[in-house]
């Protein structure tokens, strides 16, 4: 196994995953607000904020899907030995990770069922630019109106009339994070 599989993950284990976990349940429960993460380095290309997400999320019992960009033997292995989480299909996999334009068509992911609308999954979407500047955000967690540099307007204006089955969505750039809930309403 190569040294850059076992290397780059938490470098203090149990606090780093607490801040983690923590900013992106405070991105999903705000929805617009920027989140910097640190204390990992997975491989290239993989993003910080990316990595930090797979590393809080993911475990043996979730099916990762990763974009052509991202699915290296070294981004495989160290999502492998840092999570276990088993590498899946699109349509199989609770979180994805990738480039937006590789995540084109949003309807090949699960939204959930009736019965089991958290059956969904999550995409991590790397970003060449995360701001808050935008798009339009309201719903809940957001007091008036939030920002958001978005890819584009229309695929989340769908994803949320789906509700409460649907998509969400953690935005990343380097080491940077926000997330959009199927939750929110999303204006051009």
């Amino acid at each position: 196994m190569q040294a850059e599989t076992l290397s780059g993950g938490f470098g203090d284990t149990a606090r780093d995953a607490a801040r983690a976990f923590r900013a992106v349940l405070d991105a999903m429960a705000r929805p617009g607000t920027l989140h910097t993460l640190a204390g990992v380095a997975p491989p290239a290309p993989l993003p910080v904020a990316s990595g930090a997400v797979a590393l809080t999320m993911c475990d043996p019992e979730t099916p990762v899907w990763l974009a052509p960009s991202l699915a290296t033997p070294q981004v495989e292995g160290w999502l492998r030995f840092h999570t276990g989480a088993p590498l899946a299909p699109r349509d199989e996999a609770m979180f994805a990770f990738g480039g937006w334009e590789e995540m084109l068509p949003l309807d090949d992911f699960a939204i959930g069922t009736a019965e089991f609308p958290d059956r969904s999954a999550t995409l991590v979407v790397s970003l060449p630019e995360l701001a808050a500047t935008g798009a339009r955000l309201t719903g809940p967690g957001i007091r008036e109106a939030a920002a958001l540099s978005l890819p584009e307007t229309a695929a989340f204006a769908r994803n949320a009339l789906l509700y409460p089955l649907g998509l969400d969505f953690i935005f990343t750039c380097g080491s940077r994070l926000a997330a959009l809930p199927r939750t929110t309403i999303v204006e051009g």
